[in-house]
C-alpha cells in the first residue's frame, strides 16, 4: 500500500441515535478488512444540543421508529439494542469520548457508551454513569472526572459540530469516504445505517482512484 492510497473516513455521530451504533459493527468490520489502509474518525453531533427539547422516551415517535426501522435493523445484523428508558444529551458522553481518544482508548470507550445506552439503558449524560463506564474501558475515572469538571473537551466538541454544519450536515450517520490529501469535500457520503457491501463497494471505489 502506497501512502497516497491510504482511505480517510470521517463519521458523524450521536450517541444517542440508535442508527449510528447500529453502523458501529459494520465499519468494524470494515477497518478488518482494509487495516492500515483505511483510518477511521468519529466526530461529535449532538441531535439535540441544549437548550433544543429531548425526546419523550415513552413517546408515540420513538416507539414507533423503534418498532418500524430499529428492531427490524437490529434483528439483521444480530444485535440486541432496546428503547432506552431515558433520553438524555450527548455533549458529556462526547467529551468523554475525547478524553478516551487523548488516552489511546477510543474504541473501547466508543463502543462502551453505544453499549451502556442501547444495551443497558443507562443515562449517558449522567457524569457518575460516564464515570463508570469509562473505568470499564480502561480509562481512570479521577483523572476524566477532573477533565469534565473543568470542561477541557468541551471546545473540541463544539468545533467538529462546527465543522459538520459547514459542510451541511443535518443527520446522522454521515460518512465521508476520500483518499488521504483530498478535501473533505471532495468525499464520497454515505448516509444513514449502510450495509455492509455498500461500504465495502465505496471504499474500494475510492482506493482505485
Amino acid at each position: 500500500m502506497s501512502e497516497d492510497k491510504r482511505i480517510l473516513l470521517d463519521i458523524w455521530s450521536d450517541y444517542v441515535c440508535p442508527f449510528c451504533y447500529l453502523e458501529l459493527p459494520e465499519i468494524t468490520r470494515l477497518q478488518q478488512e482494509f487495516g492500515a489502509q483505511l483510518s477511521v474518525t468519529w466526530h461529535a453531533f449532538e441531535l439535540r444540543p441544549d437548550p433544543v427539547p429531548t425526546l419523550d422516551p415513552d413517546g408515540e415517535y420513538l416507539h414507533n421508529t423503534w418498532n418500524r426501522s430499529v428492531y427490524p435493523m437490529a434483528a439483521q445484523r444480530n444485535m440486541r439494542l432496546r428503547l432506552p428508558p431515558v433520553q438524555p444529551r450527548s455533549r458529556k458522553a462526547f467529551e468523554v469520548a475525547c478524553h478516551a481518544r487523548e488516552q489511546g482508548r477510543f474504541d473501547a470507550m466508543h463502543a462502551a457508551l453505544f453499549r451502556g445506552f442501547f444495551e443497558e439503558g443507562r443515562d449517558i449524560g449522567d457524569i457518575e454513569t460516564l464515570l463508570m463506564l469509562a473505568e470499564s474501558a480502561g480509562l481512570e475515572p479521577n483523572a476524566l472526572r477532573e477533565a469534565l469538571e473543568q470542561d477541557r473537551y468541551t471546545q473540541e466538541v463544539i468545533e467538529d459540530e462546527m465543522h459538520a454544519t459547514a459542510l451541511g450536515i443535518s443527520g446522522v450517520p454521515l460518512g465521508l469516504v476520500r483518499l488521504q490529501g483530498q478535501p473533505l469535500a471532495a468525499s464520497i457520503p454515505l448516509q444513514g445505517a449502510v450495509p455492509y457491501e455498500a461500504l465495502l463497494q465505496t471504499v474500494r471505489h475510492v482506493a482505485s482512484l
